[in-house]
């Protein structure tokens, strides 16, 4: 009979729920896919139905749950925090109680009669701890034998990084570091200070980031400031944070704003403000610090462990110009990053912890890995897509059974400069669309960045596009040695293909408008790109419409972007990508095997 395992996060921010049955990843889904909320840190129950759905799993066939952390640890830190830091503490103290004792104190309470009113009764809970959770689900998925471990994240129960060697079906953790001295923290005190928000902003910074100057005096002398006064960096790597300038631990900000503006010279940027150079300098000198400490700790962990094969979780794991630097890391022979790193990804990491380690069961390596493209939540049946068209007949709904039609069709109107929205197959996992729930652009086209930001994404225009290309070509376009698929790289456009390497003006905006490429709405402003390599085999439909577009234009790559407008989640069901579609300018919307348009005329 199978064995099957739910593992679930919640109550902090990206609640998610994954399944595993036999060892095999099934399902895996965030819970704000189904309610509609950013980061929705509520138990998610959305999430727990659908993956139990999704494998048809009824009362009696559920062997074990897995919570992502241990709740009573994480409340002993809080505890020993607020009593650390009197009477500072008493503000967060008294705001974080009430949450404790009604929610998150009493998870296993909490479980128990969930699943109970399910049906699913006297099922075993076990709690692995939060590094744990992510060491599991970056060894466990990934195709070595035996690897290094790397966890870095704000905070768990008290580790803020650790170092393991996964190996066999065992993970032992060698070193840790304790909050409050958190790397993860000092990268999101930068977010913050920056006008960002915290747990979703990092992404906007590290784009940010590249506007700025590293030959300037002013981010060198930001980076010495830090590094002189804000952060301790030790030789291996870790940190110890100077807590003066910081707030996280007792208040409701991460920064202690007064000390920060006097030793910056900089007022904390408000979000409506405008950014200027200082900003995307700070921001430049963040990333660089951040690169300094994980390169360093890196070496530490491989230098422990013998082991040259790097695996990595946590949301620091997210940062991609951070990944692509490692991959230059003559240390680490290979790389391999969970694509849901942050606190979602700890959902799937807790169920394999139970498989492996509380079960001891056997892994079964695959390659390239086991998350099959990420590609592990809803699939919607082609009926279901035509009901939703029947509802949408002002939308002039085309069925195309013809694959190659269909293919051709899209090819087509995206190299007509018409912008696509593309769902199809089972939604990712994880921050990134990945070719399942996606608008798509020509990416030689000069005006789709600014197009897409402003009209589609409703986003601020600094933002760069990712490109997705056939992994056959990738190097023709890319200074890229190995395969992306999770979008988790950050590399430079190859040189021929530059057509400008001065930087016009100091203003962002001009040099926002600039043309660096022949493929310019996928190149940033740093010559590089965020790339998603296409494997035929992993996702053949979006394979095949990327050589649709080559052999139409001779470029086979796309932009692809997200399918959801800022500070929404990405579109889950045909109900939302209709929803989107509607309120944004987007051409068409290809659904299936059923194309929308807004207008009956051509694309």
């Amino acid at each position: 009979m199978a064995r099957v395992i739910l593992g679930f996060s919640a109550f902090f921010h990206d609640s998610a729920a994954a399944l595993l049955v036999d060892g095999k990843i099934v399902a895996a889904v965030q819970e704000e896919r189904f309610t509609r909320v950013k980061g929705d840190a509520s138990f998610p129950e959305n999430a727990i139905k659908y993956v139990l759905q999704e494998a048809n799993i009824l009362p009696g066939e559920l062997n074990a749950i897995a919570f992502y952390e241990k709740p009573l640890l994480k409340f002993e830190r809080l505890l020993e925090t607020y009593h650390a830091f009197p009477p500072k503490g008493l503000r967060s103290f008294l705001r974080a109680m009430p949450l404790w004792l009604k929610d998150k104190l009493f998870v296993r309470k909490k479980i128990k009669e969930y699943f109970k009113e399910m049906g699913f009764q006297n099922i075993p809970v076990h709690f692995p701890e939060h590094h744990l959770s992510h060491a599991a689900s970056a060894f466990y998925p990934s195709p070595f034998e035996k690897a290094t471990i790397m966890t870095v994240d704000g905070v768990g129960e008290w580790n803020t990084m650790t170092i393991g060697l996964g190996e066999g079906n065992g993970i032992k953790i060698l070193r840790e570091q304790h909050f409050p001295h958190s790397l993860g923290l000092l990268y999101s005190a930068f977010t913050y200070f920056l006008g960002f928000r915290v747990n979703s902003g990092e992404y906007k910074m590290m784009g940010l980031a590249a506007y700025g100057n590293p030959e300037a005096n002013e981010t060198m002398e930001y980076v010495q400031k830090t590094v002189d006064h804000v952060v301790d960096i030790r030789p291996d790597g870790s940190v110890l944070l100077n807590m003066d300038y910081f707030d996280f631990a007792v208040n409701l900000t991460m920064t202690n704003d007064k000390k920060w503006e006097g030793l910056f010279n900089l007022p904390r940027r408000k979000a409506e403000e405008a950014l200027t150079q200082k900003h995307a300098n700070l921001a430049l000198a963040a990333q660089q610090v951040l690169e300094d400490c994980v390169c360093k700790l890196a070496n530490t962990a491989i230098g422990l462990t013998g082991c040259p094969n790097l695996v990595m979780a946590g949301g620091v794991a997210l940062n991609s110009v951070n990944n692509g630097k490692l991959l230059q890391n003559a240390t680490i022979e290979n790389l391999w990053i969970q694509p849901a790193a942050g606190d979602a990804g700890g959902a799937l990491g807790a169920a394999l912890a139970v498989w492996h380690i509380a079960m001891d069961k056997e892994r079964k390596i695959l390659y390239p890995d086991m998350m099959g493209g990420a590609y592990l939540g809803p699939l919607y049946s082609e009926q279901h897509i035509l009901h939703i068209a029947r509802k949408n007949i002002d939308l002039h709904p085309q069925q195309i059974d013809n694959e190659d039609e269909l293919l051709a069709l899209t090819a087509e109107a995206i190299s007509a400069g018409k912008i696509v929205g593309w769902f199809q197959g089972r939604m990712e996992f994880g921050p990134r669309a990945l070719g399942n729930r996606s608008i798509l652009a020509n990416p030689r086209n000069p005006e789709m960045q600014e197009k897409i930001n402003r009209k589609i994404k409703f986003r601020e225009s600094f933002r760069p596009f990712a490109p997705s290309v056939l992994e056959e070509n990738a190097q023709e376009y890319f200074e890229l040695s190995e395969s992306s698929p999770y979008m988790l790289f950050v590399q430079k456009v190859k040189s021929h293909r530059l057509t400008s390497i001065e930087k016009i003006g100091t203003g962002l905006k001009e040099r926002l408008s600039q043309i660096r490429s022949d493929i310019p709405s996928v190149t940033h402003v740093d010559f590089s790109a965020r790339i998603q390599t296409v494997n035929k085999n992993s996702n053949p439909k979006y394979w095949k419409l990327l050589k649709a577009f080559k052999d139409k234009t001779g470029y086979g790559l796309l932009i692809n972007t997200s399918f959801n407008v800022k500070d929404e989640p990405i579109v889950c069901s045909p109900t939302d990508a209709i929803q989107c579609f509607r309120q944004t300018d987007m051409d068409i919307l290809v659904l299936g095997n059923v194309v929308f348009r807004k207008s009956q005329q051509g694309f």
